[in-house]
């Protein structure tokens, strides 16, 4: 068994083909942008769904299903290189980056949790999901990762290049799966998401991790109270910045635009795309399409 399903991507553009051809790794074409989110009916949203639920959901779960949603608008975005060459996913996974913090006083690590098959869950599964793997992670209850942990921290430093570059050859490159070797099948899925708010950062732009072959990180920044222009007149409003960093030997302008529509519908009008909800559709006077920086 492969460690990736994938299928091999045949109509490439002379662009992609140029992209690849000038960039070797991920420490060069990385491409940094900037969404700006409506959040009012959203945060509206999360707190009636945690009343009729009783599940705990967050920005972060909502931010998953809509990158899914994303993905599969654009599958193209949905990719790894593989010998300069292009192969398209056939899953969505959505890595979330946890922070650890049971190393003592002032110590803190980071690790994460990945949940698959984004597209095709609802947010009450990407919660379960989600919940049952962090708490496995935080207790050091994940025996892949953990195996995977203390194997790293017994690499010696001037080794640790090599190692990582060694372990994405034969994960990425030649895709194999090496659970056999304590190493998680598809550790790290399609995209990563970091919830930088929770930090109490606004602005924060995260570099690519290159042994992952992930060629998309979004840092979801804190909700602010800002004025905002509705029906020409100014009013209180909240708004959240997306901070996105891509890969631009996978993913251009023209991706990044059909993304960015998604997950702004998604977000913005979270009544009519997310789970259904026992409450009526938001009041058809919402005008947050024109969010500032839109």
């Amino acid at each position: 068994m492969p460690n990736l399903q994938l299928v091999k991507k045949k109509d490439v553009s002379s662009f992609r083909k140029i992209a690849i051809g000038t960039w070797q790794t991920a420490y060069d074409p990385q491409v940094y942008g900037t969404l700006e989110l409506r959040m009012e009916h959203a945060l509206r949203y999360l707190a009636d769904f945690r009343a009729q639920t009783g599940k705990r959901l967050t920005i972060s779960h909502m931010m998953a299903k809509a990158v899914a949603a994303a993905l599969t608008e654009m599958p193209d975005a949905n990719a790894v290189l593989r010998y300069n060459r292009l192969y398209l996913r056939q899953d969505i996974g959505v890595f979330f980056q946890v922070v650890m913090d049971d190393e003592g006083h002032g110590k803190v690590d980071l690790s994460g949790a990945t949940v698959y098959e984004v597209d095709k869950k609802s947010l009450v599964e990407i919660i379960d999901d989600f919940s049952a793997k962090v708490e496995r992670v935080r207790k050091r209850e994940d025996p892949a990762l953990e195996k995977t942990r203390k194997s790293f921290l017994g690499i010696p430093y001037f080794l640790l290049n090599r190692v990582l570059k060694i372990l994405s050859f034969f994960t990425g490159t030649l895709n194999w799966d090496m659970r056999w070797a304590g190493i998680p099948r598809d550790p790290f899925g399609s995209v990563m998401i970091t919830n930088i708010g929770t930090l109490g950062l606004e602005t924060a732009y995260v570099p690519l991790v290159p042994y992952s072959r992930v060629p998309i990180i979004l840092a979801v920044g804190a909700i602010q109270n800002v004025p905002v222009v509705d029906d020409g007149k100014v009013v209180p409003g909240k708004l959240m910045r997306v901070h996105a960093t891509f890969d631009h030997r996978v993913i251009d302008g023209f991706h990044a635009a059909v993304m960015s529509r998604v997950l702004r519908t998604w977000m913005q009008h979270p009544y009519e795309h997310f789970d259904r909800l026992e409450r009526a559709l938001p009041a058809a006077s919402e005008k947050d399409d024109a969010a500032p920086g839109a």
